[in-house]
């Protein structure tokens, strides 16, 4: 598979690690023993989450974004509407490009039942500019760096921070 394919197939390669991810969040939950799961799936992204899952009370609106380990990003943007649902979260998946295996998670949210943290003031411009050659503000988004977010190696240590360690 070439780095091209990625670029390419964005949509396609989105939705599947959405599932990817999905289904090993569900099977860590399953094997805590958590039966009490419910999982929504947005049609239309305007609310600035991907996904919706409750596990133990615990409900994460959870905005994905993922990059290849490969890639040189440094940031992603990041929608704010996030911030006014209870437990939002921002997940940015790291993965290999050959065959699409998880590598590592950065975390940005709270512990369960706090909202997301502040996103700070990095505004997001539009890639084009207007007539008059201004490249305005997109004010529901925010620009944050890895270091904006917390490292976290694994799926258990995913699911501890999205339900707590009793997830």
């Amino acid at each position: 598979m070439s780095l091209a394919d990625h670029t390419e197939h964005s949509s396609l390669r989105e939705k599947l690690i959405e599932h990817l991810f999905l289904g090993e969040v569900l099977r860590e939950l399953w094997r805590r023993g958590r039966r009490d799961v419910e999982v929504l799936q947005t049609q239309v992204d305007n609310n600035g989450y991907d996904l919706v899952i409750e596990a133990g009370g615990v409900m994460r609106h959870v905005q994905l974004k993922s990059s290849h380990r490969t890639a040189k990003t440094r940031e992603v943007s990041v929608q704010t509407a996030p911030c006014r649902k209870p437990s939002g979260c921002v997940i940015w998946i790291w993965f290999d490009p050959d065959n699409l295996v998880f590598d590592r998670f950065l975390w940005k949210g709270a512990v369960p039942g706090q909202p997301l943290p502040d996103l700070g003031e990095k505004a997001v411009r539009h890639t084009r500019a207007n007539s008059s050659g201004i490249k305005a503000e997109r004010p529901s988004l925010r620009r944050l760096t890895k270091a904006d977010f917390q490292q976290l190696e694994n799926f258990g240590d995913l699911v501890d921070a999205m339900f707590g360690n009793k997830g």
